[in-house]
């Protein structure tokens, strides 16, 4: 029988309401987040140089979306576990469930950041990083993955709180972190002179201040998912649905960052300059994957709470609301990007060549994000419901796969950074009509359902 829960109930009431409130949070925590990269990018751009700017923007980033964001992505694994246990009102489970993911990520952010301090100028020798960024970027990785215990942790405490529906505290703790973030950037690099060491330290401190915020957070919450010290430990039975949920998308995560590692490499070929124009690219259009990444986020809690309360008549609901929600922002922010993107360049960075192709590439890519609607949608139901490898496959082969092979022929034959970039569009288009399809076959309706015999 399901147990009374005290919880912020994504089970009841409008959905468009319920969703459009839950997902207001989120997006406005990846807005500052990405508020934080773009005064990073002005900081390390005008005050420490192009040189810089590639270093941090460059292979260091590919290096840092392979390993970090595959970790990041299991955590969405156990967020669904989590979700649909809350939605089903089993309260120790929630509990056991929380605790076993903390006590995972930690020991797993233990085991990365050592090896990635050791491995760092491997690695990026291995992306032919160019050798005028190569000091920098060893600096700057080195650092990084020093605090890579406490974001592993942060990011599955956030994804905790938003799988039993408050999207609210983590946006709260992320702008602390981002506010943090910002004024240590200035006195590390402005003041101290300390270059992309001082942007790195800034970094893993605030994360640390972060997850710090969030752990309180959780020691004195009295809902039913309070962190107890007691149940940071290993389980096997949650532990199985967890990896079994996330290990899919933490391989998509890691066949997106291999197939961008691989476009890292053509774009090195292309020199200094696209190099960082590349990099200057994600701090002028990020705002809209951010906001893309948190809708995804919120619809993946609100799905899987769903299904675990048995509530399929708002999963669909879900579906509909959510990709009308989805049109309305992709096509709002492509305007806005578009319309803002040029002026925005002339305040990040003073080099007219960065700027000019940096704009050249938001032209190639910024028109086509409307493809990218059914993809973002589509996956976050799936996944929510429990049917994490399907999506995992359409989206390896039509966009990760697709964008090595495009690379491999195409752009060796035909060496150009038009022909680079329109790999993007292509592989966004042809994934998001089989996720379609995929979708309204309706086979994902029997898969996933979680195996937790509360005992």
């Amino acid at each position: 029988m399901k147990q009374k829960v005290s919880r912020r109930d994504l089970t009841e009431g409008v959905v468009w309401k319920k969703l459009l409130l839950f997902f207001l949070p989120i997006a406005a925590g990846t807005c500052i987040q990405q508020l934080y990269n773009a005064v990073d990018g002005l900081i390390v751009g005008r005050f420490v140089g192009t040189v810089a700017l590639a270093a941090v923007g460059g292979s260091s980033a590919q290096i840092i979306n392979l390993l970090i964001g595959f970790f990041v992505a299991i955590t969405s694994g156990a967020s669904v576990v989590i979700a649909q246990v809350y939605g089903a009102g089993r309260e120790r489970d929630v509990r056991l469930a929380a605790g076993n993911a903390i006590a995972v990520f930690a020991l797993i952010g233990v085991v990365l950041g050592c090896l990635g301090v050791v491995f760092a100028p491997a690695m990026l020798r291995l992306l032919n990083t160019p050798a005028d960024t190569l000091p920098d970027a060893i600096l700057y990785l080195r650092i990084y993955f020093v605090g890579v215990p406490f974001i592993l942790v942060l990011n599955m405490e956030s994804n905790m709180l938003r799988a039993v529906g408050d999207s609210v505290s983590p946006f709260a703790y992320m702008v602390a972190g981002c506010v943090t973030n910002i004024l240590l950037d200035v006195l590390f690099v402005l003041v101290f002179g300390w270059g992309t060491a001082g942007v790195a330290v800034a970094t893993v401190l605030a994360q640390v201040l972060n997850m710090g915020l969030l752990t309180w957070k959780l020691l004195c919450t009295k809902e039913s998912y309070r962190l107890s010290l007691r149940e940071l430990k290993l389980h096997g039975l949650y532990l199985k649905n967890m990896l079994r949920l996330g290990i899919p998308a933490g391989l998509q995560s890691s066949m997106y960052a291999v197939s961008n590692m691989i476009i890292q490499v053509g774009v090195n070929s292309l020199g200094t300059v696209v190099v960082a124009s590349w990099a200057m690219t994600g701090k002028t259009d990020g705002i809209f994957w951010a906001v893309s990444n948190a809708l995804g986020a919120a619809i993946t809690s609100f799905v899987g709470q769903n299904r675990g309360a048995g509530r399929e008549d708002r999963v669909k609901l879900c579906v509909k609301e959510g990709m009308i929600l989805s049109t309305v922002i992709t096509v709002s922010l492509s305007g806005l990007i578009m319309l803002t993107g040029r002026p925005l360049l002339f305040i990040l960075t003073e080099d007219q060549a960065v700027r000019d192709t940096t704009w050249l590439m938001m032209i190639y890519f910024v028109p086509w994000y409307f493809t990218w609607v059914v993809i973002e949608v589509l996956s976050a139901v799936l996944r929510g419901s429990g049917d994490a490898v399907r999506p995992v496959i359409i989206i390896g082969l039509g966009i990760c796969l697709m964008r090595m092979l495009w690379i491999w022929t195409l752009f060796a034959r035909i060496h150009t950074l038009f022909v680079l970039c329109l790999c993007y569009p292509v592989s966004w288009t042809l994934t998001s009509l089989v996720m379609y399809l995929y979708y309204r076959k309706g086979s994902w309706r029997q898969r996933g359902s979680l195996v937790l015999d509360a005992k």
